[in-house]
């Protein structure tokens, strides 16, 4: 017999033989076939008072340099340990310059290589910094047909989140750079704000943050209104307070989250009804300023924020590389 023959005729006996055997199909008959999630998921068990939950991190991609590792390191054992739901990252995504394409290699060096903790797999929600404008800003939404976890639809977009009872939480992400008159003469970001229309973008979010039902509602944008770091009276922290502040308070928004200064912030001016908190350390750190009124926390730490959230408040926390909660506050929703 061949050899090719005789195999054929090996195997075929030994499968037949297999299959009729009693105990093996007996066994293949009663088997468990199905594993329930809380076998295998682990995340499961991380829950809280909270609802929702999500990081904060802005001016990050230095590939892995000052520190960028560290936080991503501390990022993914926090929301390895603590529940979590999606990332928002305030700006500044790629120094110095941007991204030049959807492909341009700083995808892999300062974002896909650095943040690389399963559960830093989740959405990320960004928006774009100053730095962003000096490439093509485009190619980051674009990035979005490419990475399952990168969601940039538009330089500026809105997403709604169901929390208990079919309350929902409302995130409008902002573009604060078409908002800064001076940048339509610089260089390096007037080619990418021309043709922005920036009253159009205000027209949108005045209608986004009347119309939306939603319990909370949150703005995101890259430059603060308020700082306790070294731009507190330069002309881009003027700018955007100027045509921000009038909607925040129309609308009665409690929280506005930013980034630019390189440092974590809590303020709160006490005649405005918003809270704003800057996370704006995920790589290097600039100095903050002591004894201002309207700050409730400043720190020139290297880091990332941590915010939850319910039907009646929110918490927020500051987490430096060295994975330390060095602040804590509670907020609660007033209407």
């Amino acid at each position: 017999m061949k050899r090719r023959e005789f195999v054929k005729s090996t195997l075929g006996t030994a499968v037949a033989t297999g299959l009729s055997a009693g105990p093996l199909a007996t066994l293949a008959i009663g088997a468990n076939r199905r594993i329930e999630s809380e076998d295998i998921n682990s995340r499961s068990s991380l829950k809280d008072e909270y609802e929702l939950h999500f990081l904060a991190i802005g001016d990050w991609g230095r590939n892995g340099a000052d520190h960028q590792v560290q936080v991503a390191q501390q990022m993914g054992k926090w929301a390895s340990e603590h529940p979590n739901d999606f990332i928002i990252s305030t700006g500044d995504n790629f120094y110095p310059s941007g991204v030049v394409s959807e492909h341009d290699p700083l995808w892999h060096y300062s974002f896909e290589n650095i943040y690389t903790d399963f559960a830093l797999q989740w959405d990320w929600y960004p928006i774009l910094g100053n730095h962003d404008y000096k490439s093509d800003p485009d190619a980051q939404v674009r990035y979005s047909n490419i990475s399952r976890r990168w969601k940039m639809p538009a330089r500026y977009y809105s997403k709604t989140f169901k929390i208990k009872d079919n309350d929902e939480v409302l995130i409008a992400f902002i573009d604060t750079n078409p908002l800064i008159p001076e940048f339509y003469q610089n260089s390096e970001y007037g080619p990418h704000v021309a043709g922005q229309q920036p009253e159009k973008q205000l027209q949108w979010l005045d209608h986004l943050l009347q119309s939306s039902k939603a319990k909370w509602k949150i703005v995101v944008g890259h430059h603060p209104l308020y700082t306790a770091g070294p731009r507190t009276e330069n002309y881009d922290t003027l700018a955007v307070r100027k045509v921000l502040k009038p909607l925040l308070e129309k609308h009665r928004i409690p929280l506005y989250l930013s980034g630019h200064e390189h440092s974590m912030q809590h303020l709160k001016v006490q005649d405005n009804c918003f809270h704003q908190f800057i996370s704006g350390s995920g790589s290097e750190v600039t100095s903050v300023k002591k004894g201002l009124s309207y700050s409730r926390f400043e720190a020139s730490t290297y880091g990332f924020m941590y915010f939850a959230l319910n039907q009646q408040q929110l918490q927020a926390q500051c987490i430096d590389h060295e994975g330390k909660m060095i602040y804590s506050t509670i907020i609660p929703l007033t209407i």
